[in-house]
């Protein structure tokens, strides 16, 4: 029986960990050729050794400028076409808006909003008719958690990508949709850029945040990637699914 994936072409930024790696991994098993990128070459080559041969390594620093073009121009060197991209690399630097700075600022806004809107751009002549995009948002975009001003800004702007882009695209076959995860056991969590004590408080505060009382999995939201990017969601277009636990909605 063929994969609910079966022959399509599919990318995913940030596939070195985490959702992006789970995501690589339900990919395959439903059939799809994946290609993953990653900033860091030694992750990448951990992420592929997990993966096994099939998967197509692309090394790629997603606030980067350069590098989205370059991206796109190795996946024409290699595959055909492109029926369904995950832009799931983020930074996810949490911290108090006085501690902010412009360097940091700007670093952040590049790989969150500026990188993966001119990812897209230089994609397009690749994404076939039908094809999905999954832009990898947040609930952090509608709560008031605090320390992520300006993580929860980037990610409000790539969800409102989602349905400008899905206005612009839908006469190309282009289907765009945000996937929202909540609060997710992943190892970004320990990469917040905040003290140990002040991570493990902020960690214990979101956890209180979740209506069903747990954390979420990455495995959790790659079966709701793989949804976005089947024909199964073939209707579901410029809308937002939030995997949450209900932090956004109860």
């Amino acid at each position: 029986m063929a994969g609910r994936l079966h022959d399509k072409y599919t990318l995913i930024t940030g596939g070195t960990g985490g959702i992006g790696l789970e995501t690589a991994r339900r990919f395959l098993a439903e059939g799809a050729h994946v290609a993953i990128t990653g900033r860091n070459e030694a992750a990448l080559k951990g992420a592929g050794q997990s993966l096994g041969p099939q998967a197509l390594l692309l090394h790629s620093d997603a606030g980067r400028l350069e590098d989205q073009a370059a991206l796109a121009r190795q996946l024409r060197e290699h595959w055909p076409r492109l029926d369904a991209v995950f832009v799931n690399a983020g930074d996810v630097t949490h911290r108090p808006v006085e501690a902010w700075d412009e360097a940091t600022y700007d670093q952040l806004m590049a790989t969150n909003l500026k990188g993966p809107f001119f990812l897209l751009q230089a994609l397009l002549p690749l994404l076939t008719n039908p094809s999905s995009v999954i832009l990898c948002g947040s609930v952090s975009a509608h709560i008031g958690l605090p320390q992520s001003s300006v993580y929860a800004a980037s990610k409000a702007g790539l969800l409102s990508l989602a349905r400008t882009l899905s206005g612009e695209w839908a006469a190309r076959g282009i289907r765009v949709n945000g996937l929202s995860p909540g609060p997710t056991a992943t190892s970004a969590l320990g990469k917040l850029g905040l003290p140990a004590d002040e991570e493990a408080a902020l960690q214990q505060q979101i956890r209180e945040l979740v209506p069903i009382g747990r954390m979420g999995s990455a495995l959790e939201q790659a079966h709701a990637a793989v949804f976005l990017a089947s024909d199964e969601s073939s209707f579901v277009v410029g809308t937002e699914l939030q995997v949450d636990g209900g932090v956004g909605n109860l």
